[in-house]
């Protein structure tokens, strides 16, 4: 079996030393993560080092950053200068930095909004949608939003059906809004907030929040883990290596047609 250091892999071997399939590796070529291939004569892609170390650093980066950016940035490792490559890995870590700041802001509001007492409330204290988007700061679209989407489901006055907010409708909306800045989903919301109507409400939004704090703590380590295999990759030869037989070769990028590999 090839090693990292092989002069030439084959497509299925880079497809299993980095856990992906033989089109999955193809697929990266034809998008430009990996650099174009040289081909034997057959049509057989020939792989060195440098596919190896951009299909292993794409596979991590997209764990942490999606696999739009995981491809910018491997790209411009191929194409662009250092100092740019650098600056595009700092922004993926001030982003998730300032996710993790964004849910300790809202672990901080829902634990206080969760314990506020419902008890002492008045009818005036209710809000129309235009009065309530103010005051959280979004727009009444958004409420609308969560409406439809079952989240924060208000009263309706007749005869036109306005939006009307009770005071246990307001608290619903504030822990939405927390939990929806600090990058918590829709449909995870969906199933939490009966629960809170039910009186569990801490637990649950904490236990929420935890669950956001580990998916972090996943992309953070993905992060970690592309730093090898870009690093690699920045010095790794910038040709494919040719086959040790002494057949002509090609050089091309994937195209739609299948190819044998």
């Amino acid at each position: 079996m090839p090693t990292l250091h092989s002069p030439a892999m084959r497509t299925v071997d880079v497809a299993r030393r980095c856990g992906y399939s033989v089109q999955q590796i193809r697929n990266l070529e034809r998008d430009g993560v990996l650099p174009p291939t040289t081909r034997t004569a057959a049509g057989h892609r020939v792989h060195g080092e440098i596919h190896l170390h951009a299909a292993l650093a794409y596979r991590a980066l997209a764990a942490g950053t999606g696999p739009v950016e995981a491809g910018r940035i491997v790209r411009a490792a191929h194409t662009r200068p250092v100092p740019e490559l650098l600056a595009l890995l700092d922004a993926a870590h001030a982003g998730l930095h300032r996710e993790r700041e964004d849910l300790g802001l809202a672990r901080r509001a829902a634990r206080a909004i969760s314990a506020e007492p419902l008890d002492d409330v008045r009818p005036s204290d209710a809000m129309s949608v235009s009065e309530l988007a103010a005051a959280l700061g979004v727009r009444p679209s958004t409420l609308r939003h969560w409406d439809a989407e079952g989240l924060v489901v208000p009263d309706r006055l007749p005869p036109r059906g306005t939006r009307r907010y009770a005071p246990a409708h307001i608290r619903d909306a504030r822990i939405v809004h927390q939990l929806r800045a600090a990058g918590y989903r829709v449909e995870p919301l969906r199933a939490l907030l009966p629960r809170l109507r039910q009186g569990h409400r801490w637990p649950d939004v904490e236990a929420a929040l935890a669950a956001r704090d580990t998916h972090l703590a996943a992309r953070s380590r993905a992060l970690l883990d592309a730093a090898a295999p870009l690093g690699a990759l920045l010095t790794a030869p910038r040709q494919a290596p040719r086959p040790p037989a002494a057949l002509p070769l090609t050089s091309r990028r994937s195209t739609a047609r299948p190819s044998p590999s």
